[in-house]
């Protein structure tokens, strides 16, 4: 019975102890924990609020970053056109350069195959006049001076 009594003033000298312990825990609850919980809550509504808004940053980006690789595709699409354009152009005036000093190469021969054969007729022609003279004198040279040069050609 001796430790029925121990227990019992036991229990009833923790009572208050109990109910300041109670007490704390409730004050705890009211004046710390709640008022934590609710700066937590908002804390994390926050964060994930500034991770959302980083997604979709990001996704804004990666769209801008799209459509930013798209033009410059499509400018280097056009700049590798406008060379193709200009070497297209720059061939086609080579060729009509080419064309053009083939064209006037061959006229300058032809004009210079007709000069050689109008030279070759004139050399001809006086050839033939000199060779009527240098035949005459030739006969005046070998034949005796009494013989007529219209008979010797008889």
């Amino acid at each position: 019975m001796e430790l029925y009594t121990q227990l019992k003033d036991l229990v009833l000298g923790s009572v208050p102890t109990m109910i300041f312990f109670i007490l704390l825990v409730a004050a705890y609850g009211l004046l710390v924990r709640r008022p934590l919980d609710r700066v937590l809550a908002e804390r994390r509504a926050r964060t994930s609020g500034a991770v959302e808004q980083a997604r979709g940053a990001i996704s804004a980006a990666e769209a801008e970053t799209a459509v930013y690789e798209d033009k410059l595709r499509a400018a280097r699409a056009e700049i590798l056109a406008a060379r193709e354009q200009k070497l297209k152009k720059w061939n086609e005036q080579r060729e009509a350069a080419l064309h053009e000093a083939r064209t006037a190469a061959g006229q300058r021969v032809l004009a210079a195959r007709l000069e050689i054969e109008q030279s070759a007729a004139a050399a001809r022609r006086q050839i033939e006049s000199a060779t009527e003279m240098l035949s005459a004198q030739i006969l005046k040279v070998v034949l005796p001076p009494g013989v007529a040069s219209t008979e010797a050609a008889q």
